[in-house]
């Protein structure tokens, strides 16, 4: 850390700047938590993840902040460039796995920022990065507005859908997006088009947010805009929705922790369908096991590490490459160091 940090858990949220920087001279071992000035945001220490994420696993951030609008968003990420710390963005914990270790630098979580807006004159929404997918799917469900109806079994928030270009039932968020506002790394506002995203199946140029800014420019996504139909029969949009978040249900597993899918579907063949033909449904490496119902998920079935799920993930790949010289590419996101 550049900059030595300081216990402010007395210190007011409105403490001046002078304040600030004379209580800061303590050293980073005694800072338990930051309270950056004229925020309500608090930068809290050694913050567990497991609890944050869908798989339960995963060890402590060296910071951790859950910022409630764009300026509270703006300050942790200027906070974090001050002190020269890498940021990772946390939205809902799915297709993650966090390290046994954690990881280092401040990780922001999204969950804080809500914010949904229907256009009924364009027929566009605008929602922040924290919303939850599938509650987004939900709401215009209910208003009778179709292009939606895909994205209601798929765990995540806004911001990660719009970073992986998440998808199902042959549809993604590429077919639908108008716009992404994220924060530049000089932490300005920007407005991006979906042809500067570079979206392919799965992936984005915002990918580069995992890798804390490795190779990319980091962006964090902030809020994102759509183009929906609406005027249909609301009745009509729920029972699609339904019947989407009912084929995963029976097809996917829910009953225990997970990621989600955890390998891309090699077209065109599905990872699922690779890896039940090579026989591996059931196998285990320590707490964790590839489903019984669907072959593309790891299940969390008690006590696992992540070197458990990343040694199974490994393990995957060999024999799926070993029976049909196809190299399984992971859709989870690895995050902190491995060991």
């Amino acid at each position: 850390m550049n900059i030595s940090q300081a216990n402010l858990d007395s210190i007011d949220s409105k403490a001046s700047p002078l304040i600030v920087t004379k209580v800061q001279q303590l050293s980073a071992s005694e800072a338990k938590s930051i309270y950056l000035p004229n925020t309500n945001c608090v930068i809290k220490s050694q913050i567990p993840l497991a609890t944050l994420t869908s798989f339960r696993v995963g060890g402590p951030a060296q910071w951790y902040v859950a910022p409630r609008n764009l300026e509270e968003l703006q300050a942790s990420f200027a906070w974090a460039n001050a002190e020269g710390l890498a940021v990772t963005l946390l939205g809902a914990g799915s297709n993650l796995l966090v390290s046994d270790r954690g990881i280092p630098g401040l990780v922001i979580g999204t969950r804080h920022l809500r914010h949904t807006e229907f256009n009924f004159m364009t027929g566009q929404v605008t929602v922040a990065a924290g919303e939850p997918l599938p509650r987004l799917a939900w709401q215009a469900a209910e208003r009778g507005w179709q292009g939606l109806e895909w994205a209601v079994g798929i765990p995540g928030s806004v911001g990660g859908a719009v970073v992986m270009n998440a998808g199902a039932h042959k549809s993604c968020i590429a077919d639908i997006l108008v716009s992404a506002q994220v924060l530049s790394p000089n932490g300005e506002v920007e407005t991006l088009a979906p042809e500067q995203l570079e979206y392919r199946y799965r992936t984005s140029v915002l990918q580069a947010n995992i890798a804390a800014g490795l190779g990319k420019p980091l962006r964090l996504v902030t809020q994102a805009t759509f183009q929906l139909q609406p005027g249909a029969d609301p009745e009509q949009v729920l029972a699609t929705t339904s019947q989407h978040l009912e084929q995963r249900r029976t097809s996917q597993p829910y009953h225990l922790p997970s990621c989600g899918s955890v390998f891309r579907n090699p077209l065109p063949y599905t990872a699922g369908w690779l890896i039940e033909q090579t026989g591996l449904k059931g196998y285990k490496i320590g707490g964790a096991q590839i489903a019984e119902r669907h072959a593309n998920f790891i299940l969390n079935c008690g006590g696992a590490k992540a070197s458990d799920i990343l040694q199974l993930i490994n393990y995957v790949q060999d024999q799926v490459q070993q029976h049909w010289s196809i190299l399984l590419e992971p859709e989870v996101k690895i995050l902190g160091e491995l060991d």
